[in-house]
């Protein structure tokens, strides 16, 4: 008999899951938008993922819209962030190929390594700042500015990076009493909404079964990303989970091959790889860094006499 998975590998699996539940869920959005004008999809799909995400914490966790007074600024900061990434990202993804547009986003680790650095001042050595150098070379090879591989949409998902790293700051800000579940509802509901008042400037069209299935689909495949997530950040060790958000780029590549006949050219392979392994890197830095710190406050709070403040 198998025994249990042990937490970190029931983590990484999770996060496994969750990137691909996103990425099915990238797939879905780029193929309707074919045929569909884009924030009629937004719209469709807010309004299906706000729902049935309201229902499922509902039924489990229990919806509570108790937000702190001095919370709710950053909540409103965050949702609107995440409005404006969402758009960047989704403009840009039916413009370009899935893996590359998957590729560049690989680079937020490093984005929010850096940003905690300059506005929390988290201390980040010359290792890890030499490995987000080296990452964002990998971005720019991935991009290509100046040659005939470039795609000028690749700069929308450079700006999702910056706005999602913004995001990600604003959520390290939140007090523990802000209920993580009730924020992803009311992003959903936001995002929704948004797409809702963007479609008015665009002609709606009724769905044929195909593309009604497509946008379901996408509503259930981002409500996976989220629960996974967020059960992969529940169980294990964050800096052994976190690296599987990497995967998200051999599900963009096999997609892309398999439904897109697309593939990323040899420059933005490379630049992927270069990507992966600075941010594994900065990752596995950070968990040395971690432990280390760790091990001194074990061993300062052992010392007799030693001050406790």
């Amino acid at each position: 008999m198998t025994g249990p998975r042990s937490p970190n590998l029931s983590g990484a699996l999770y996060m496994t899951l969750s990137m691909a539940a996103f990425t099915l869920n990238d797939a879905c959005v780029k193929l309707v938008a074919e045929t569909v004008p884009l924030f009629q999809i937004v719209a469709l799909r807010g309004l299906a993922t706000t729902i049935m995400l309201a229902v499922f914490v509902q039924m489990t966790t229990g919806l509570r819209f108790s937000i702190p007074r001095r919370d709710r600024p950053l909540v409103a900061g965050r949702t609107l962030a995440e409005v404006g990434a969402m758009v960047c990202f989704l403009l840009a993804l039916t413009n370009m190929s899935i893996a590359n547009a998957t590729a560049i986003l690989a680079a937020l680790p490093l984005a929010v390594t850096l940003g905690a650095a300059l506005v929390f001042g988290d201390p980040v050595g010359w290792r890890r700042m030499t490995a987000i150098g080296i990452g964002f070379l990998g971005v720019l090879l991935i991009v290509q500015p100046g040659t005939d591989g470039f795609n000028a949409w690749s700069l929308l998902v450079l700006l999702s990076v910056v706005i999602i790293t913004g995001r990600d700051l604003l959520t390290r800000a939140f007090s523990p009493a802000v209920p993580s579940m009730t924020v992803a509802v009311l992003t959903a509901g936001a995002v929704g909404v948004f797409g809702g008042v963007m479609s008015l400037f665009e002609p709606w069209q009724a769905l044929d079964p195909r593309e009604a299935v497509l946008v379901f689909a996408a509503s259930v495949f981002i409500i996976g990303g989220y629960v996974f997530g967020i059960m992969a950040m529940r169980v294990g060790e964050v800096s052994f989970v976190s690296p599987f958000r990497y995967t998200s780029l051999v599900f963009a590549l096999v997609l892309g091959l398999t439904i897109f006949d697309e593939f990323p050219n040899a420059l933005a392979l490379l630049g992927g790889v270069i990507v992966v392994a600075t941010g594994l890197f900065t990752l596995l830095r950070e968990r040395i860094v971690a432990r280390a710190a760790a091990r001194a406050a074990a061993r300062s709070a052992a010392t007799p006499g030693a001050p406790h403040g």
